[in-house]
């Protein structure tokens, strides 16, 4: 169906047929037909393909790796209203991946795609407050932030709010409640929140 659609110029449908490809979901596993498909998707418009054509060139799936086209396609996502384009966009800018590096830059573009309700950008700009990078360091706001994404369903932000607690940073200090919360993580399939449920056990 999604290759009738694509065939038929629904560019969707050449982005549903490109993720298939590169989850390897109903056809066989496939890299390089999967950006085939993204590209045609993201030049017909479809900014979610351009969001994935760029992970497809920071990875080095099915093309060979390039930082700066990655960084480019993000850019074109972002600014076609992608909020995910903007998150990998800002990490490009964390890391000087493809781009100057740039914390300030990086905190727009998180706050841009947190305020649009992209949940793994709340997560990056609560660690970019943790940290005091690009912004004045904020242990309260950073708990605000990895909350939101939490509620969300983005683990990775319950992991990290798992571990405010257990420090104490911006909450009262709550071992149970960091328990809960790495518990939370694992059950939603972050690692990280499982090795550190092991390690509070261990404690």
């Amino acid at each position: 169906l999604f290759q009738r659609a694509c065939d038929s110029g629904d560019m969707a449908g050449c982005f549903n047929l490109g993720a298939m490809y590169s989850a390897g979901r109903g056809v066989p596993q496939n890299d390089t037909r999967a950006v085939e498909f993204f590209r045609r998707a993201c030049d017909g418009g479809n900014m979610g393909a351009c969001n994935d054509l760029g992970w497809a060139y920071e990875d080095g799936s099915g093309v060979p790796q390039d930082d700066t086209r990655a960084s480019e396609l993000y850019r074109q996502a972002c600014d076609g209203g992608e909020m995910q384009g903007c998150t990998n966009l800002g990490r490009a800018y964390v890391g000087g991946s493809g781009v100057p590096q740039s914390d300030t830059r990086a905190v727009e573009l998180y706050r841009r795609a947190c305020d649009r309700r992209h949940l793994r950008g709340c997560f990056y700009l609560g660690a970019m407050f943790g940290a005091g990078r690009g912004v004045p360091q904020d242990d309260a706001r950073a708990v605000e932030l990895y909350q939101l994404a939490c509620d969300g369903g983005e683990m990775l932000g319950c992991t990290n709010l798992g571990a405010m607690y257990a420090a104490g940073s911006g909450v009262p200090q709550d071992d149970a409640r960091a328990g809960e919360l790495y518990r939370q993580a694992c059950d939603g399939g972050d690692m990280q929140g499982c090795s550190n449920l092991g390690g509070a056990y261990l404690s």
